[in-house]
């Protein structure tokens, strides 16, 4: 198996703190501000951003998640997936910003989802996306607002986050095809 790391631990956490100042400064401060990671490795990342933007003099925002699995598009080919817990902070999202969070952005296809799943909830003033790892190779003209590093990546090639909260390890790793 070919495997290449691209972003180790430190990489990850400097992209977040990267990512976290550019949300404040996009958004004039935190106030507004709600984060919705998307299961299951937007969650932990959204959680760090959380805690990055505070450290950063942000304040304190709200994180929540945001499941989108009912909305796929793609369950008549793969409807095994098993729903996450979507759990949107008290206040809810009216009126608020919301900044979708995501581990790796493909072909755009679970942020319509999410998207989708959004418009069942409540209707913010804004959305906008986060993610660690941007590979390019879009279907839908959607486009991150935020982006940890973007990786020039082959279609055939797989992309995997490894987080400590999930995988005990960290890092972006590219798998070429078989």
């Amino acid at each position: 198996m070919n495997q290449r790391t691209v972003m180790d631990s430190g990489d990850i956490t400097r992209s977040i703190t990267r990512m976290a100042h550019e949300i404040l400064e996009r958004n004039q401060g935190a106030d507004d501000v709600i984060l919705l990671g998307i299961p299951s490795r937007g969650v932990p990342i959204a959680r760090r951003l959380a805690d990055a933007i505070e450290k950063a003099g942000g304040g304190v925002v709200y994180v929540g998640s945001l499941d989108v699995t009912m909305h796929r598009d793609d369950l008549r080919r793969n409807p095994t997936r098993a729903p996450s817990p979507t759990y949107i902070p008290d206040g809810g999202i009216d009126d608020k910003i919301v900044v979708l969070v995501d581990d790796v952005f493909f072909s755009g296809r679970t942020i319509r989802a999410a998207l989708d799943a959004l418009n069942t909830i409540g209707r913010p003033t804004a959305v906008q996306l986060a993610v660690l790892a941007d590979r390019g190779h879009r279907e839908l003209p959607i486009r991150a607002d935020y982006v940890g590093k973007n990786l020039p990546t082959s279609r055939s090639e797989r992309v995997f986050v490894r987080l400590s909260e999930i995988d005990d390890t960290e890092g972006v790793i590219i798998e070429a095809a078989r």
